[in-house]
């Protein structure tokens, strides 16, 4: 039986994503409340700019007191959109201790306090789902809170970050340098006036820190993820990685040890073979592969951000959370029973692509390989050719097997205090085989 009596809705921020919220809320209305089975109601919604004007919102919802909004003590749900620790912290909370179940965009201050927001939800028995802090449109929280429920995840890979790929992409398609290919993505609207949450991989790394204690039912915090951000990938490491078979990536790398005692998340650039599903991915779309033992490897790929997609996801989220108000119930909450440690990125095994400047003369090429070996670094390939811009130099590229990363690390402190090593020009993983 349809309830009659609508479920209100505050919305905490009326940018490019909440606007597009409050537009389907309106033009899609009849359709949410056959799928909720009641109607909904914008209730209100909280801005920081009341005089600028918001096409198919009545001006009367419109307050600069977002506070007072979620204490209204009628709201059934509030919608954050507005991003940042504070104040969205404090209203999310609010907004529990005031009746009100949440839906949230907001990575950064998930992967920082998940565990106390969800403690405090879990107090009030409200709801706290945040499908749009991952990966904008693409259903990726949901399957792993609830589909892979019964199963074991060992591993999430996956390109989290549009404006990245899209910089990567056009490095890759086009051979620009990284300064051309930003000013491209900022030109369309792909990187923010201040691109540095997306370059230098602190994005990637909240959505990393959120996936990995859903997955391995731990808690990551984004501080534990280790992060390299793609400002230092160069039009020769793209040159490099296709000489190799490969394109490079930003990569979000989630696992569980192979001993099951221990968890690694990190983000950093990686060359990955064409041959690679991933490879494939191109401007700023995402894509992220989840591995898990019965599942299988499962591939979800899609638009990672922007208005509309986000939106989407949050509405989603919308109508699990009001159909949980009309049965008196909540869906899952925080599982971290676990209590897996996040190992350092030392103790990561993965393989390196190590570019050197060399003297072009006998015997460079067993000096390396020395080092190599008593660093306990065993060898897959290795390339070197004259440089025709400096007499007397040569480029020798390696390409190692897997290894501790810490042993990696050292072999490179090493290699630089050959006399016969110049200087290292690139460093970078390879993944995805």
């Amino acid at each position: 039986m349809m309830r009659t009596r609508p479920l209100k809705v505050a919305l905490l921020g009326c940018g490019v994503v909440g606007s597009e919220v409050a537009r389907i809320m309106t033009t899609h209305a009849d359709d949410l409340t056959a799928r909720i089975g009641a109607p909904v109601e914008l209730a209100g919604v909280a801005v920081r700019l009341p005089s600028k004007v918001r096409e198919g919102i009545d001006p009367a919802l419109i307050t600069t007191d977002a506070t007072a909004l979620v204490k209204r003590g009628d709201i059934d749900v509030v919608i954050e959109v507005i991003g940042g620790i504070e104040p969205a912290r404090t209203l999310i909370t609010t907004a529990f201790e005031h009746g009100a179940s949440v839906v949230s965009a907001n990575k950064a201050l998930l992967a920082e306090d998940g565990a106390a927001l969800h403690a405090k939800a879990e107090e009030h028995g409200k709801d706290l789902y945040y499908e749009a802090a991952v990966a904008g449109a693409i259903p990726l929280v949901r399957p792993l809170r609830e589909s892979l429920a019964g199963d074991k995840v060992n591993r999430v890979l996956g390109i989290v970050n549009g404006t990245t790929n899209f910089i990567l992409d056009k490095m890759d398609s086009s051979g620009a340098g990284y300064s051309e290919a930003l000013d491209e993505a900022t030109a369309l609207g792909y990187a923010e006036a201040d691109p540095t949450a997306d370059v230098e991989g602190f994005d990637a790394a909240a959505k990393a820190a959120i996936l990995a204690g859903i997955a391995f039912h731990t808690r990551v915090r984004m501080s534990e993820v280790y992060r390299e951000g793609l400002t230092e990938v160069t039009a020769a490491d793209i040159a490099s990685a296709k000489r190799m078979g490969c394109t490079v990536k930003l990569l979000a790398i989630c696992e569980r040890a192979a001993d099951g005692k221990s968890v690694t998340a990190r983000v950093h650039p990686a060359m990955i073979p064409l041959t690679h599903p991933l490879a494939s991915v191109r401007e700023a779309y995402n894509a992220v592969f989840v591995e898990a033992e019965a599942a299988g490897q499962l591939m979800f790929y899609g638009p990672g951000a922007g208005g509309s997609p986000t939106a989407s996801a949050v509405l989603g989220d919308l109508v699990a959370v009001c159909r949980n108000k009309l049965n008196e119930s909540t869906g899952p909450g925080e599982s971290a029973y676990t209590r897996l440690p996040v190992s350092p990125m030392g103790d990561v095994v993965t393989r390196y692509h190590i570019s050197l400047d060399v003297a072009d003369k006998p015997g460079v090429l067993a000096q390396v390989a020395t080092v190599f070996a008593e660093q306990g670094v065993s060898i897959d390939t290795v390339r070197q050719q004259g440089r025709q811009d400096s007499a007397g130099e040569a480029s020798l590229v390696v390409v190692t097997h897997r290894a501790p990363d810490a042993a990696l690390s050292g072999t490179v402190e090493a290699l630089r205090k050959l006399d016969t090593v110049r200087g290292v020009a690139s460093i970078m993983r390879v993944e995805g085989e």
